[in-house]
């Protein structure tokens, strides 16, 4: 099940730097896995990004969903609200997890 967790515009600033000149929203989702299992083990929950540009006559849109993350709520939603403070997209979401993966989950 995907729940909706907060959103976030990617600032001017931002973009300006990256010569971008259309914006670009970041949405950040909870995944609650029911019934799944992996190699053995239940991970309850996992992260969803979706990344829409809005580019003059057409929006494109582009995703990342890491299902099976920790059996821990809470630091499942840490991770979201540090993915949405740091504008995090879906391309380099895996590469962040690993890194935080050593003190977070």
């Amino acid at each position: 099940m995907k729940i909706f967790f907060n959103s976030t515009f990617i600032s001017k600033e931002s973009l300006k730097d990256a010569n971008i000149n259309y914006p670009i929203k970041l949405e950040y989702y909870k995944i609650i896995n029911e019934d799944e299992i992996l190699d053995g083990k239940k991970s309850k929950f996992g992260i969803s990004i979706d990344k829409t540009e809005y580019i003059k006559d057409k929006i494109n849109v582009e995703n990342k969903t890491i299902k099976f993350l920790s059996n821990d709520e809470k630091k499942i939603e840490n991770i979201l609200n540090l993915f949405k403070e740091n504008e995090v997209t879906p391309i380099s979401a895996v590469d962040i997890i690993c890194d935080l993966s050593k003190n977070i989950i």
